[in-house]
């Protein structure tokens, strides 16, 4: 059976596990409440959302007031990002928060989003949007504990057997029937993932499931599954940080080099690490058409969010001192 199509248990189980622990979970957790309009808007990547979230709580002017609305991936189907005119579908993953950013800027009778959130770079060339990094992260795959896979050694994979995994042409581990797991549609995580085994969409196997979202290790519920994990989700979910769904999983090296440092965090000389992105609109940051409000909080090193980096490193994510903030990077999308 061509497991694409299959609704796993786990996804399920993980779903219900965000329910139970909301209350119990981080006021960073959750969409600001309905009615709290703040001055920036942002949507997109699951990867980043709490760290953003989180963000949104320390990011103040000079009145005190927050500055920042980051909205979950998932959660209600469409979410309010103003007082009025600006009910819109909720974007999951930093593909459709891009997208739902781009589609913003160009209809001008709109202005409901102000940025969003990406855990990739881009993907067309273009000046419309501007990748703003303000973090570090690192991609490891995540298997089961109590699995053979693990039990036997297994706890480093390589490139290359990493690819032959994901276009199906290994199927065993270890005796184990492998059955492959990839993010959603749309996922940063899975884009980065698959750029780095160099796989495009169109060469993933049919034996991946691609219906998971990501960074849920609950997901992960029988001895042959595998999947790309944010190293620092895993670790803010292990920590209690964020609510912790990585169940009974854990990050195995790649290439020889473990993801977690001997203190339990981010490897930044990991085999796949990553920036993180707050994207802009180019024209919200430069000339005559700057916000004022968009420069401070996101560019250059000493702005606000570049600041905080005692909220970075929480949520598991490594700073990037005089690199954060930069504006370099544009595209389209």
């Amino acid at each position: 059976m061509n497991v694409t199509s299959r609704v796993r248990t786990g996804a399920v189980v993980g779903a219900l596990a965000l329910a139970l622990g909301a209350m119990a979970a981080p006021a960073a957790m959750a969409d600001p409440a309905a009615g709290d309009y703040r001055t920036l808007a942002g949507v997109g990547s699951d990867t980043t959302q709490d760290v953003v979230n989180a963000l949104g709580n320390v990011v103040v002017n000079s009145s005190n007031a927050k500055i920042i609305a980051s909205y979950d991936a998932t959660g209600s189907a469409t979410i309010n990002t103003r007082a009025a005119n600006c009910g819109i579908n909720r974007p999951n993953g930093s593909s459709a928060g891009i997208t739902a950013l781009a589609a913003d800027v160009a209809d001008t009778t709109k202005d409901c989003i102000d940025f969003a959130r990406s855990s990739r770079g881009i993907k067309t060339a273009g000046t419309t949007l501007t990748w703003i990094p303000f973090a570090k992260d690192a991609v490891s795959v995540a298997v089961r504990t109590d699995s053979a896979i693990y039990a036997s050694g297994a706890q480093n994979l390589t490139t290359a057997q990493l690819k032959a995994i994901y276009q199906c042409t290994t199927t065993t581990l270890n005796g184990v029937t492998l059955t492959p797991l990839l993010p959603q549609a749309g996922s940063g995580t899975r884009s980065f993932f698959l750029e780095k085994l160099g796989l495009t969409d169109a060469q993933v196997g049919s034996c991946v499931d691609q219906t998971v979202q990501e960074n849920n290790g609950v997901a992960l519920n029988t001895a042959g599954d595998i999947a790309p994990y944010s190293v620092a989700q895993y670790i803010a979910q292990a920590t209690g940080t964020v609510t912790d769904i990585h169940g009974s999983t854990e990050l195995i090296s790649v290439n020889g080099t473990a993801p977690l440092t001997t203190d339990d965090t981010l490897n930044t000389g990991f085999t796949y690490t990553r920036d993180v992105y707050n994207v802009v609109p180019t024209a919200k940051i430069t000339g005559s058409t700057a916000d004022a409000t968009v420069v401070a909080t996101f560019v250059g090193s000493a702005s606000k969010v570049c600041s905080a980096t005692s909220t970075i490193t929480n949520y598991g994510f490594g700073t990037l001192g005089t690199a954060c903030g930069a504006t370099t990077i544009q595209g389209l999308n």
